[in-house]
Parts: C-alpha cells; sequence; structure tokens
C-alpha cells in the first residue's frame, strides 16, 4: 500500500469548499417555517416549502452540507443493502412497496433538481449491487431479488458484476445514480435564496418553544437570537431535542472511507455494497485528468467504542490494495449514521402531542435518498398535502417497534451498559503521564474522570469526561483528534467544541 505524505479529508469538501459563511440572524426572525440543520433532508425540505411559496429560514450550527452531508458516500439508490426482504416480513409486501416507491421517487425528484438548476453535480446513471463473496449467502440474495423485484424496483439475482474478484452472487439493481453532493446542495442553498429563503451557518439552535408560532433560541458567537415560526423541522442527522424519547430508537453508526485514483480502464462500474468482513462499500467518480477516483467504506463502529480506528483504516486499505491493486490513497474520512430499531427512518411529527414540530432522522446509512425523500414528505405534511407512504415513515408507530424488540432491546442494553457502567467506581484509563503525543485518555484526576488529550507538541488538554447531552463516558478516537460518546454518538473536538450532537453544549475544560 502507497500513501501520499499529505491525505485530505472528504473528497467532496475539498472538490466543493464551502465560500463565504452565511451570517446568522442578527435580529429576531419570523418565517413559515423554520429548518434546523443544513444537511440533504434540511435543505430539500427547505427547497421544496420556498418553491410552495412558504418562507424558509434554515438554521446550521457549522457549515452548509459540510456535517453528515458531506462525508456521504454519495450513492443515490434505492437498493439499501438487504433491506426488501426483511421489510416483506416485517411490514407486509406493501410496506416493502411503499418503501420502493418512495425511495425511486426521491432519485427521479433530484435528478429532476439537477437538471432544472442546470448544476454540474457529476450526476451518472449506473447499476447498484450488494453482493456476497461466501456461497452460503446466497439464499439471502436470491431472496432479496425477489423482494425487491415484488415491490417494483428492476432486480434480479446475478452472478457475473464488474468487480475485479469473483463473488457468489449478487442483486442488481438498475436506474440508481450517484453524484458530487456537495454541488448539488450549493446549487439548491443558492436556489433557496433566490426564491427568498435564508440561510445562516454557526447558528446553533439551543432551546425549542412548541406552540403556534413556535419560538427557537439561536446562539451564533456573537449573538442569541429569537427565531418564531409556525413550524419547525428538526433535520439534525440525530434530533437535537428528543421529546419523544426518540434516542430508545436510535443506535448511531460510524464508517471509515478510503479513496485513490484508479485508471478508467480497472474502475469498476457501478455501486456495490456487501455486508460481508464488517462492510465493503464501493464506488467510483470522475476525475478531471480522466481516471477515476475509486471510494472504498467500510469497518463501522459505535462512535466511542471503536478500539483502535487507525487499525481499522489499516484493515480498509488492506482490502481495498487486495482487491483493486496499488493504490495512491489522497483522502480518507468518516462518516456517521444512525440506525433505527426496525430499520426504517423516522420522518414526521416529532412527538405524538406534537402539531408544529417534524423530525427526520435514522436514515441508516442511505441519508441521500432518504433525505430528498424526507423533504418531499416534510414538506407535503407542512403544506396540507398528502402523501402516500406518511403512515410508513412516522416517527410515531407503534406497531413495527414492537415487532423489532430484540433490537430496540439490544440497543438499550448497549447504552445502558455505558450510562451505569461509567458510574460505577472502577479505574480508568492510564495515568496522565503515559498519553503519548497525539493521544488521548479518560484518566482519574484527583479523584475525578477526565478527557485528557496531549498534543504533538506534548501540551495538555483536559476537558470532563462526561458527554454533555445525557452524562455518558467519552472516548478518545485518535485516528480523528475527537472524543465520542458510545451511548449517542455525539461528538467533540480536542478542546471540547461540540463536532457533532445531539450535544449542544461544549465539553467543560478542566485543570490539572
Amino acid at each position: 500500500m502507497e500513501q501520499q505524505a499529505d491525505i485530505h479529508g472528504s473528497y467532496w469538501l475539498h472538490t466543493a469548499p464551502p465560500g463565504d459563511p452565511a451570517p446568522p440572524p442578527k435580529e429576531p426572525l419570523h418565517v413559515d417555517v423554520a429548518v434546523v440543520g443544513a444537511g440533504i433532508a434540511g435543505l430539500s425540505t427547505a427547497l421544496e416549502l420556498a418553491r410552495r411559496g412558504r418562507s424558509v429560514a434554515v438554521l446550521e450550527a457549522n457549515r452548509i452540507a459540510a456535517g453528515v452531508t458531506g462525508h456521504t458516500t454519495a450513492k443515490l439508490s434505492a437498493q439499501h443493502t438487504l433491506i426488501y426482504d426483511h421489510l416483506r416480513r416485517t411490514r407486509g409486501p406493501e410496506g416493502a412497496r411503499l418503501y420502493a416507491r418512495s425511495q425511486t421517487d426521491a432519485i427521479r425528484h433530484a435528478a429532476e433538481i439537477a437538471e432544472e438548476l442546470g448544476v454540474d453535480c457529476e450526476w451518472e446513471d449506473t447499476a447498484s449491487y450488494t453482493y456476497a463473496e461466501d456461497p452460503a449467502r446466497t439464499d439471502l440474495l436470491k431472496a432479496e431479488a425477489e423482494a425487491a423485484r415484488e415491490a417494483g424496483l428492476p432486480a434480479e439475482f446475478v452472478t457475473e458484476t464488474g468487480l475485479p474478484f469473483p463473488v457468489a452472487g449478487a442483486v442488481r439493481v438498475a436506474d440508481q445514480a450517484q453524484f458530487h453532493p456537495r454541488k448539488y446542495l450549493l446549487a439548491v442553498a443558492d436556489a433557496i435564496r433566490r426564491l427568498g429563503g435564508t440561510l445562516h451557518e454557526h447558528s446553533r439552535v439551543t432551546d425549542l418553544h412548541e406552540g403556534d408560532p413556535c419560538e427557537l433560541t439561536v446562539e451564533s458567537p456573537a449573538s442569541v437570537t429569537k427565531v418564531t415560526a409556525h413550524a419547525v423541522v428538526v433535520a439534525t442527522h440525530y434530533p437535537v431535542f428528543d421529546r419523544a424519547l426518540l434516542f430508545t430508537r436510535l443506535s448511531p453508526r460510524r464508517e471509515l472511507v478510503l479513496a485513490a485514483p484508479i485508471d478508467a480502464g480497472r474502475a469498476p462500474l457501478g455501486m456495490y455494497i456487501t455486508p460481508e468482513r464488517n462492510t465493503r462499500s464501493v464506488r467510483t467518480a470522475p476525475l478531471p485528468d480522466g481516471r477515476r477516483l475509486l471510494v472504498v467504506t467500510g469497518e463501522h463502529f459505535t462512535p466511542g467504542a471503536g478500539g483502535d480506528v487507525e487499525e481499522r483504516f489499516g484493515k480498509l486499505a488492506d482490502w481495498a490494495t487486495g482487491h483493486f491493486g496499488d493504490l495512491t490513497f489522497t483522502h480518507r474520512w468518516a462518516t456517521q449514521d444512525n440506525d433505527s430499531t426496525d430499520s426504517v427512518p423516522l420522518v414526521g411529527p416529532l412527538h405524538p402531542g406534537s402539531r408544529n414540530v417534524y423530525v427526520a432522522t435514522g436514515f441508516g446509512g442511505w441519508g441521500l435518498s432518504n433525505g430528498i425523500m424526507a423533504g418531499r414528505l416534510l414538506s407535503d405534511r407542512i403544506t396540507g398535502r398528502d402523501c402516500p407512504w406518511n403512515d410508513l415513515y412516522d416517527p410515531r408507530r407503534i406497531a413495527s417497534v414492537v415487532r423489532e424488540g430484540a433490537a430496540f432491546l439490544k440497543h438499550q442494553a448497549d447504552v445502558a451498559r455505558h450510562f451505569v457502567g461509567d458510574r460505577l467506581p472502577t479505574g480508568t484509563g492510564s495515568g496522565v503521564d503515559e498519553i503519548a503525543p497525539g493521544d488521548g485518555a479518560v484518566v482519574r484526576v484527583a479523584g475525578e474522570r477526565c478527557a485528557v488529550h496531549r498534543d504533538e507538541a506534548g501540551q495538555l488538554h483536559a476537558l470532563s469526561a462526561r458527554c454533555t447531552h445525557m452524562g455518558c463516558l467519552v472516548a478518545f478516537n485518535r485516528a480523528e483528534r475527537a472524543w465520542e460518546c458510545p451511548c449517542h454518538g455525539s461528538r467533540f473536538d480536542v478542546h471540547g467544541k461540540v463536532v457533532q450532537g445531539p450535544a449542544q453544549k461544549p465539553l467543560e475544560p478542566k485543570e490539572l
């Protein structure tokens, strides 16, 4: 394996960098709809509403399309690994059909938006494959192909693919797509502005008062402002407001991504994923010099419980070079999403009593099609239009949670293990003196657990080790230089600043 000395982060952010920041609101705002979060779900919702004549304000804690969506693998597919056979069993054939229709509708709508906006987002129509190398899995693949075809997708079981290695079988679904998500969403953001909407970066929403109108408290580096809106959409990946205890039905998952140029003749056509080997996902993207960029994803883990993440990057790189030959990796990053306990996203009213607040979350690693689907569904709900798949995605559903009781209980057991176990009076980590430059650990200092990082210059940075969301102990991710919470996926930089929610407050600094 060969690597360049300077490896960039997300390819999408590197090749479509953000422009000047959109300023936070300087005075109180009143709009029809406030959208919290400027990823693909939030921006898609805002665009749909603005096109229907609603006044919209998008409030983003960091930068537009630079969070989860800026770190995606950018597959726009209705084939979500092995979802359809599962849905056929848990939601019935009609549930599987509605899922397929909603995802296919999202792909077609994205294509229409890209053409309408005239954006060069490197759109490519292609096929999607879920494959297995183990012959013991072929029966699963055949059942999935049958279920996907029954749901209305152009699916078939095949034994030949465009991969440069043999597979035991694969589910092939035609007429899917891949694109450059940042270029697409920056064009969507411009369209929202042209339609009269406003976008505000570095504007963290810290409080929500439900009513008619609703009132949001927005904190920026220089001010605190109020925004009132007749409807609010919480599209923050993991809900920053969770009045329906949705965190009990969501489990965070982080995956690693490596990218390297490859000759066009060696590049596999199509998009590929396998649940084997702790997930391996492959796609390519066009490069200006005529080559392709090979994008390989895998090694998923729970944030804060991933062990040596640098070692995981090594495993992924070894797999890539072992299957595609010598590669020079130019980019590496990680992506994060949430799995719902019943494998279906939660899109709709935030809680049973909610009348004006909506949520979009639990996309299960397929945020592009689900984010666009969520924008369509929520704009229909807010403007009083009927959507055929409202009930399928409604967060208030109960029957499916009961059917998925095993997954629900397993997630709760994992969280309880951290939440309760972290409070037991046991030793934690090694001493401060044993922390190497660039590393970090949770250690006891004067009887208190502290998250301590030693930077490359040898300086120590100490923080409270308790996540500000619900108090679980964080753990250090050395590969990404971040503190991560294993309970609900909150992430903080080495200075304690929130990188990823649901936490809203930074880790408290501590004196050593």
